[in-house]
């Protein structure tokens, strides 16, 4: 059976951040660290190696695939700035276009950096997401 990597543990969010290279990249993730946890109202949690994620779900797909995964989250990579909102959601494409400058994949949003963004329509996504998982599946 498949095992999903990307499981909430207890590594140290702080000491993740810390471990990233830039320090604008650094600055960057604590600027976003604070926008999700404030905005979420959930602590922040690693999950697997490299994601900082912010609440949780049970998903269960009509395969009979199932699992757990953070609400919403980030994660600094090398390249670029990658957010996790929920896919599926016709509602994140309309709020993308006011969003600033990124690039969408179908799990993630990718920034290079905060400045290029407008806060307050990443805060509109993060809730919008939120609002999308409650409605879908069941939360934990």
């Amino acid at each position: 059976m498949y095992e999903l990597k990307t499981k909430e543990n207890d590594n140290s969010v702080i000491e993740f951040i810390e471990s990233v290279e830039t320090p604008k990249k650094r600055e960057d993730a604590y600027r976003l660290l604070d926008i999700f946890t404030e905005t979420t109202g959930y602590p922040a949690k690693m999950w697997g190696p490299s994601i900082i994620g912010f609440g949780s779900y049970h998903y269960k797909y009509a395969s009979g695939h199932e699992g757990d995964a953070a609400l919403v989250g980030f994660s600094p990579r090398k390249a670029k700035i990658s957010l996790y909102f929920a896919t599926g959601d016709d509602k994140r494409e309309e709020l993308l276009k006011d969003f600033g400058k990124h690039t969408a994949g179908k799990a993630c949003v990718y920034i290079n950096k905060v400045a290029d963004i407008d806060v307050d329509v990443l805060k509109a996504l993060i809730n919008q997401s939120i609002k999308f998982l409650r409605e879908t599946y069941t939360e934990q």
